[in-house]
């Protein structure tokens, strides 16, 4: 179980590095690509916003490696649940309010981690 989430834990990381890259630095490039019906000039518009977007996800995917880090087994999981729930809302509140597909992408595999790290307790 703890390998799994483990694995959960990092690909969660991997995408919240993806994200912040993307917001802070090919927003103005593969952004246009990505999201096809956003009007193609506001994307030099709202570069600031979207990096300002990009370095949450960027705390996000810090405090999910961290936990790799922490050795107290408590702590761990405190810190993992802390981060995965931040994760979680921020992918229900992006469901909610810009793309549906952002609660399968962000929110139900955090959720998912979540749910494991409960039951293996």
């Amino acid at each position: 179980m703890e390998l799994l989430i483990s694995i959960l834990v990092a690909i969660i990381a991997l995408f919240h590095i993806y994200i912040m890259w993307f917001e802070m630095f090919a927003w103005e490039t593969r952004g246009r690509k990505v999201f096809s019906k956003f009007p193609r000039e506001l994307f030099g518009q709202t570069k600031v916003l979207a990096a300002n977007q990009g370095l949450y996800n960027g705390f996000l995917a810090a405090g999910l490696i961290w936990t790799f880090f922490i050795v107290d087994t408590d702590w761990k999981n405190n810190v993992m649940m802390f981060f995965l729930s931040c994760v979680a809302v921020a992918g229900i509140y992006g469901a909610a309010t810009a793309d549906r597909k952002i609660f399968f992408v962000q929110a139900l595999p955090a959720l998912i981690a979540l749910g494991l790290l409960l039951i293996g307790r």
